[in-house]
């Protein structure tokens, strides 16, 4: 346990939706420890400032989210190989002054999969965005045995490029698409995965259920809603679903625990997300 107060923090520009601070301070509350996590709101003009700021008052770690994982990196002192496999990062931990990152999407984002027993083997991919989290999300792929294809659809072909480079580097057979051609390779896809905040403001999904096939996953990591539109679609049309609050829960158990020591209350971490509800249909 710590004795003396240690601050935690998120980083990232919107922050408002986030739910790392319930979900961590929940964390902390549970096994007593004196630690604080709050939320920032840092735009990409403030990014190098800010994590030197963080680095000054001594913050004791703290977590990067849309659109600084990448950029982050420039600004760190040293990165785990989960870093440097994803190309981003999304934890970072202050170890007696030395800026370290860390990629806890790669665990938070494979780990629902697992959970649910999924067989890659021969498995069509289509990954819809191509920013930090679609990274992670490559090589989380890219570990898993008989994955036969991944097409990256995003709106910036060069990006989507960039990330299809990443893919294959790490022995995937990537393709690209733009994104609204999305709906034309989401029909023979096995996995479906929403890494961009389409859904977030409850906009509909560019992918609705004729172009989902039965019996696939559908995977959106948006984790407000909960239930979002492409989530919908997949249950209309008979998938199975993954809903973002899972990766969100897996990946800040992670960073929990890269920060403490401790094994991360999970339990505790999803009733603070899902409240006395408990886990959609």
């Amino acid at each position: 346990m710590h004795s003396s107060p240690r601050t935690y923090c998120i980083i990232g520009d919107p922050i408002d939706h986030s739910l790392s601070p319930a979900m961590q301070n929940a964390a902390f509350s549970a096994l007593g420890l004196n630690c604080t996590y709050i939320a920032f709101k840092v735009t990409a003009q403030e990014l190098e400032q800010s994590v030197e700021s963080l680095r000054s008052i001594k913050v004791a770690g703290f977590n990067v989210t849309i659109p600084h994982k990448v950029q982050v990196m420039k600004f760190l002192d040293e990165l785990d190989h989960s870093a440097e496999k994803a190309a981003a990062v999304n934890t970072v931990n202050n170890i007696e002054g030395i800026l370290k990152g860390y990629n806890t999407d790669i665990h938070g984002f494979i780990e629902p999969l697992r959970r649910r027993k999924v067989d890659f083997q021969g498995m069509h991919v289509l990954l819809l965005g191509a920013g930090g989290a679609a990274r992670a999300i490559v090589a989380a792929l890219s570990e898993q045995i008989g994955i036969a294809k991944v097409i990256i659809a995003n709106r910036d072909p060069n990006r989507a490029k960039e990330l299809a480079d990443i893919g294959s580097e790490l022995g995937l057979d990537c393709g690209t698409v733009s994104l609204d051609q999305a709906s034309r390779i989401s029909p023979d896809s096995d996995l479906i995965v929403n890494s961009t905040s389409m859904g977030m403001k409850n906009e509909p999904s560019i992918i609705d259920h004729t172009h989902i096939k039965k019996g696939s996953i559908i995977y959106d990591i948006v984790y407000r809603p909960i239930t979002t539109d492409l989530i919908e679609n997949g249950k209309y049309a008979q998938a199975v679903v993954v809903h973002g609050y899972e990766m969100l829960i897996e990946q800040g158990a992670r960073a929990f625990e890269l920060w403490t020591g401790i094994p991360a209350p999970r339990d505790v971490m999803k009733k603070s997300l899902l409240g006395v509800f408990g886990e959609p249909t």
